[in-house]
Parts: C-alpha cells; sequence; structure tokens
C-alpha cells in the first residue's frame, strides 16, 4: 500500500519545485524529504524526479503521479473543510474539462449557470487537449468535458457529445488600427496586420478557407494557442483578431476595442461531451440547457 506521508512528500516537492523550498514548508529536513522520496521511488519502481542542471524536475511518470497527488489531496481538503462544517456544509463536486482551445470567456459563459444553482456547489475545472480531457472523463475523473468538436471517430472513448450550439466569429481591432484599414470589411484586411488562433484546429481550417474563398491577403503577425493572450495582443494594437460573435459586446468593452466585421460564413461550434446520453445530472443539464437557450440562441 502507498505510504501517503512519502507521497505528501513528493507532492510538495514538485509543487515548491525544490527539495529545499519544501522543507522550508514542511520544517522538515532536506535529507529527511529527499529520503522518502527515494522510498517512495523504490516502491513504484520508478524515478519521479531527475536532475535538470541545478534543479529537478518530474519525469513523465512524476507527472502521472502528481496528476492524482493533486486529487487525493485535493479530497483531503475538502473532507477537512466539510467536517469542520457539519451538518450545513456538503458541497456537491462539478468537475469540468476544458479544452484548452475552447475561449475563457464563452467556457465562462457556459459554466456559470452551474454556480448559480441552488445548494453548495464546488466546481474543479481543469484545462487540457482533448484527448487528455477525454481519457480522463473515461474514467469519471470529470463529469463534463467542453470541446470545439464532437468525439472523433477515431478516438475510442465511450461518451456522448451533445451541442450545445454555434456562432460566427467577428474581427476587432483598437481605434488607431481600424482607421488604417482601407475599404469595407472584409476587403479591409488585405494586407492588414492578423492575429488567428494556431493551426490544427476546426475554426483556423473554417478560417483560412473563408479568407482563400474571398481572395484576402493579411499579414499575418502571430498565432495563438491561447486566445486570451491573442486578444491582449489585439488590445495593444499589434493587429486585428477576432472572437466569437456571440461575446461581440463583451469584448469590445473588456478590450476597447471596435467591431469591423462579421464572418457569418466561419462557425464555431461548442459541444459538451458526457459519459450519459440521457443527461441526469441536474447541474449538468442547466449547463447545456443554458447554453442552448440562451448564449447561442440568436444564431
Amino acid at each position: 500500500m502507498i505510504n501517503y506521508k512519502h507521497l505528501h512528500y513528493f507532492w510538495m516537492v514538485a509543487k515548491e519545485g525544490s527539495i529545499a523550498r519544501a522543507s522550508e514548508r514542511l520544517h522538515i529536513t532536506p535529507q529527511t524529504i529527499s529520503g522518502q522520496i527515494t522510498l517512495l521511488e523504490a516502491y513504484f519502481d520508478e524515478d519521479l524526479f531527475k536532475k535538470a542542471g541545478r534543479n529537478i524536475e518530474l519525469t513523465e511518470t512524476g507527472r502521472l503521479v502528481l496528476n492524482f497527488a493533486d486529487e487525493i489531496f485535493s479530497l483531503g481538503g475538502e473532507l477537512e473543510q466539510v467536517m469542520h462544517h457539519l451538518p450545513n456544509y456538503r458541497p456537491e463536486q462539478f468537475r469540468v474539462g476544458v479544452v484548452d482551445v475552447v475561449p475563457k470567456s464563452i467556457a465562462h459563459r457556459i459554466l456559470l449557470p452551474a454556480l448559480q444553482m441552488p445548494g453548495a456547489i464546488r466546481m474543479i475545472c481543469r484545462e487540457a487537449d482533448l484527448d487528455t480531457l477525454l481519457a480522463e472523463l473515461s474514467i469519471h475523473r470529470l463529469d463534463l468535458v467542453l470541446a470545439d468538436r464532437p468525439i472523433p471517430s477515431t478516438v475510442s472513448t465511450r461518451g456522448f457529445s451533445h451541442k450545445l450550439g454555434e456562432c460566427s466569429v467577428s474581427f476587432f481591432a483598437t481605434e488607431k488600427l481600424q482607421q488604417q484599414l482601407t475599404g469595407g470589411f472584409p476587403k479591409c484586411l488585405n494586407g492588414a496586420p492578423l492575429l488567428l488562433p494556431s493551426s490544427g484546429n476546426q475554426l483556423r481550417a473554417n478560417i483560412d478557407q473563408w479568407l482563400d474563398t474571398n481572395r484576402i491577403h493579411p499579414r499575418i503577425v502571430a498565432e495563438f494557442d491561447d486566445s486570451a493572450l491573442m486578444k491582449a495582443f489585439g488590445q495593444k494594437g499589434v493587429g486585428v483578431f477576432l472572437a466569437p460573435s456571440a461575446i461581440k459586446n463583451e469584448v469590445m468593452k473588456q478590450y476597447g476595442v471596435k467591431h469591423i466585421g462579421q464572418a457569418l460564413e466561419i462557425k464555431e461550434s461548442f459541444y459538451a461531451i458526457s459519459v450519459e446520453r440521457k443527461i441526469v445530472n441536474p447541474i449538468t443539464s442547466s449547463v447545456i440547457e443554458t447554453a442552448n437557450n440562451s448564449l447561442f440562441a440568436k444564431e
């Protein structure tokens, strides 16, 4: 059986980034921590850390163990919280994975109804690629996955894709940059500095096709995995950027930019993926119904 004291020492070192800092936090000697981690590695018969110059970093096995340790000690913290607040506080967990290409502002709007339901609810969000999140969904470590596409036919994970809706994309720029653009939309994008999502996802493929169909040749100055980072650069006037039309007003207000046009032909889709065909979890049901009836209802 795993020695959870050894696992806790490993967890603290992984979180702090070094044995010395973990030693300060735990008020025990570095030699004691090092010895306990060595015993844990012997138990697993795998190295959990490797040297990186003067520092140490996790091995692949170490990262896997850290994922489980995170959940174990998170649950331990929750247990303490619940026991200290009995009988009034028993939060229901809602564990959701968000695929890394889904815009944070859209994910926030989709998930917000979960925290507005009556009763104590604790939402735990994880962000990763679709394959990683589907694997966690399959072993019931997640209740729901938010994605930009349904489960691929090449993936063997058993699950069901519930379409939340789709919306077109809009283009935005600072007022100064907008004044430098010539012609109407979308021709004003010809030669304009443009910020785009990274290649390799359906949205980028749709954008590239739309640009080609309309014979528009912008000057692509940067590509981003993180849509929030793309907006931050757009806010500084580095280039024209895009976002889902469903949050057009929110983007203009938050980033202080102008809306320069809407591409109705470019559709961005959003899905909720669950292990159940018929949704019975009331939290999941509320999230899906609100998205269908409010967020994407206009398009």
